[in-house]
Parts: C-alpha cells; structure tokens; sequence
C-alpha cells in the first residue's frame, strides 16, 4: 500500500456550478505532488483534524495559505496582515504537534514553514517588503515569483537539491526570530530565509517556497520516502 500522506486544507468561500458555499479545498497541484512522487493524498479538513487522526498516517504535509495570526506569536497584526484563519490555524497547529510528538515524517510548505516556526516558539516578519534590501518574493495574486537559493552544505536540502536550486516564491512573510529546534538551511540572494530543518526528527522539512507548483517532485518523493519507511 502506498504511505498515506495528509494534507491540510483551506476553508473558504468557493463557487462552482451553482454553488457559492463554505468549502474545503487545496489546490490539486499538492494533491498531484503527493501522489506523482509515490504517496496517497489524504486531505485533512479544517474543523475535522485529530491527532488520532494523524497517528494513522504516514507523513504530512502542511500547505501554504493564509497568513499565521499574529496573536500566536505575541504580536499585533500590521497594516498588511489583513487575511488571517484562525480555525485554520488551530486545526493545523493540532496536526503539526501530532506530527512532532509521533516523529511523522513532515513537509511544511510556505504558510506550513511559518506554521511550524511559530508552533516551536519562534516568530514572523509581517511584510518583507518593509525591509531595506529585499527582493521580490511575491509579484502579485495567482503569480510566483522565480528566485535562486542557496542551501546549506551536509543539509537534507543540499543532499537533494544541490548547492542552489530554483524556487517558486509567493509569500509577503518570512521567519523572524527562528525557534531553537530549527537550524535554517536556505536562502534567498537577500538573505530570507528559504528553508529550516527540524532536529532530532526523521524528516522535518520546511520550504518558503512551494515546489507543488514546478515540475520537480524530489522534495515530495524525498518525504514520500521517508514516510514509507516509518510505515
């Protein structure tokens, strides 16, 4: 049987057909990714997730989204972070402990990595493009911003991508202050932070970037892997 890899969703207005309702979605291309690299996709929902839940999985898969509320991370909102899930928060933050207290092998992509960061006590920049010096990380709705980063040499990254790889930006966030169980191990031509590892875990990945949208599925298989050994 294929390793059953979970995904969290969004809860959003959605419109289809005649419909214009609440729904529970993802974008298909992280469904795709999974499934492409070897793993069976199993979308959690917002408002449905447990950790008995995750303890039947096999890996998991935090995806991006909305921004993290600031209130998780002792802060107040700023003037751009105006579109915030708390239920999605709350739900997530269940998975991702799961996760962590039963080593499931994690792929924390995006608002996934801020997620994480937070979850272990560290915080966010609220907007980037505040920052003296920073590039573009996010050209605009529905667009993704192509930057190079850099890995750290002997990391997981390195040993899978290399020491530079392309990336597919679409965040106005980045980490701030990094929480102390992960070590970051890319970066941008700026200096952003582009991905952390967590230690003393099996797989504990966390990419800025969203490698669902390319081509490349090494991240996923490499998770996939890893979730079919802990199987």
């Amino acid at each position: 049987m294929r390793p059953l890899i979970g995904i969290s969703t969004y809860r959003e207005q959605a419109r289809w057909g005649s419909w214009d309702v609440p729904a529970v979605l993802v974008p298909a291309s992280y469904v795709d990714a999974v499934a492409e690299a070897g793993g069976e996709p199993v979308l959690l929902p917002t408002g449905g997730v447990s950790a008995e839940v995750v303890a039947r999985l096999d890996g998991l898969v935090l995806a991006g989204g909305a921004d993290v509320d600031p209130v998780r991370y002792g802060q107040p909102a700023g003037a751009h972070t105006t579109v915030v899930r708390p239920d999605r928060d709350a739900a997530e933050l269940v998975a991702l402990q799961a996760a962590l207290d039963g080593g499931t092998p994690l792929l924390a992509i995006c608002r996934g990595m801020q997620l994480l960061n937070v979850a272990l006590g560290g915080d966010l920049l609220q907007h980037l493009p505040d920052l003296p010096g920073v590039g573009c990380h996010d050209p605009g709705p529905g667009l993704f911003q192509s930057r190079a980063v850099r890995t750290a040499p002997g990391s997981v990254l390195h040993e899978l991508l290399g020491p530079r790889a392309a990336a597919d930006c679409h965040h106005h966030q980045a980490l701030g202050r990094i929480a102390p169980a992960l070590t970051p191990t890319a970066w941008a031509e700026d200096g952003t932070v582009e991905a952390v590892e967590g230690q003393g875990h099996a797989f504990c990945l966390g990419v800025q970037w969203h490698p669902e949208a390319g081509a490349d599925r090494r991240l996923f298989a490499a998770h996939v892997e890893a979730a079919r050994a802990l199987r």
